[in-house]
């Protein structure tokens, strides 16, 4: 989603070079669409003040209007911080902050709500600006000290507080890190105070962003807030090779995407039978070889003639079970097969023709006779067929 500002022009982006500062909170990551933004409330019923504010790589929090400001998604705003004061973008206002509230379970009278203090002035965004512009170089500066300190850790993301007094670095690590010698060096290095923040590896994609196999940005970096957890069994359940480096994301784990149609593969797995189960017949007994639950279709083998693969519905399956179960006797498995083959079958006309991508075409050999009656009108010769 981008605003007009920064939207394609000509075929080219022109791009606001503002750096997730947008005043129209559209270039943000885990951006949440007001529908309620033009609906006037009802008679007797005070706004809600409470207000969802964004700060760097989608890190949100929830503040007390207090001072009840006209606010608007996109505005900046001082807020209350431990010390000092912090300074972020709008990102949601209204009742939709009453609805985000329960969902994330945040009680409005709770000491996490902070409030704020005011709109940022000219002063306090220059301050904003300049440490922002820091981060880049400091992060390189941190991640040289921990590999000279020999620390097991990476550095991957800084966050300066909007008022310059307090750094908060975010790593990831495997094992418990002992970082007191680094935040020393780091104090004395930067010359503010600082605040180390573990963070998992799918917090981490999350913050930093990315574009993923599919070929959009990451679920995590735009829109996805709860992380499941991720089993190899819904792989398994979908038909999926268990494969490490196709299923797994950016951040080392299992694509969150595999829980997507995890409930529609497993509720159409209930018309199929186990594939445990074998079917008994008088030509032999036979074994599921491979299932595939888009078309609905197993495929089984006769022990002893595994290369010999015959192909039944999930239905003909169940029902040859249940004769089974009925101790009643089943032929083979070929009479259910050719049943299947003769229903699959159809026959396909071409009526209109549009199989060919050349139909459209002239004959060659019509283009050559009118090339050559052309050149004998030029030089005045009759032609055979005069």
């Amino acid at each position: 989603m981008a605003c007009s500002s920064c939207s394609t022009k000509d075929g080219q982006p022109k791009g606001c070079k503002n750096n997730g500062t947008c005043g129209t909170d559209s270039c943000n990551k885990l951006s949440v669409f007001d529908w309620l933004a033009n609906m006037s409330m009802p008679n007797g019923i005070e706004p809600f003040n409470y207000v969802e504010v964004r700060f760097k790589n989608g890190r949100k929090h929830f503040f007390k209007n207090v001072e009840n400001l006209s606010l608007s998604m996109g505005d900046a705003v001082a807020v209350e911080a431990s010390p000092g004061h912090d300074v972020g973008m709008v990102s949601l206002t209204g009742e939709l902050v009453r609805v985000q509230m329960k969902k994330k379970k945040v009680k409005p009278d709770s000491e996490e709500v902070l409030k704020i203090y005011r709109k940022a002035t000219q002063k306090d965004l220059d301050v904003w600006e300049e440490v922002r512009s820091r981060e880049e170089a400091i992060k390189k500066r941190a991640r040289e000290i921990a590999i000279r300190l020999n620390l097991s850790m990476k550095i991957s993301d800084i966050e300066f507080q909007g008022d310059a007094s307090k750094a908060t670095f975010y790593y990831t690590a495997d094992d418990r890190v002992d970082f007191r010698q680094l935040i020393k060096e780091f104090a004395r290095e930067f010359n503010t105070r600082i605040e180390m923040r573990q963070i998992g590896l799918r917090q981490e994609a999350a913050r930093l962003g990315g574009i993923g196999s599919c070929g959009r940005e990451l679920c995590c970096s735009t829109w996805l807030t709860d992380f499941r957890s991720v089993s190899t069994s819904a792989a398994r359940y979908q038909q999926l090779s268990l494969n490490p480096q196709k299923l797994a994301g950016q951040c080392g784990k299992l694509k969150c995407c595999l829980n997507y149609e995890l409930d529609s593969y497993l509720e159409a797995l209930k018309t199929f039978p186990r594939t445990d189960t074998k079917l008994f017949t008088k030509k032999g007994t036979a074994v599921c070889q491979k299932i595939d639950i888009f078309k609905g279709v197993l495929w089984y083998a006769y022990e002893g003639e595994w290369m010999n693969w015959h192909q039944l519905t999930a239905e003909q399956a169940n029902k040859i079970i249940a004769s089974n179960r009925k101790k009643e006797d089943v032929g083979s498995l070929e009479d259910f097969e050719v049943q299947l083959q003769l229903e699959e079958k159809s026959d396909f006309n071409n009526v209109v023709g549009q199989d060919s991508l050349t139909r459209f075409d002239k004959p060659k050999g019509q283009q050559k006779k009118n090339k050559s009656k052309k050149r004998r009108k030029r030089k005045g010769k009759p032609s055979n067929n005069a």
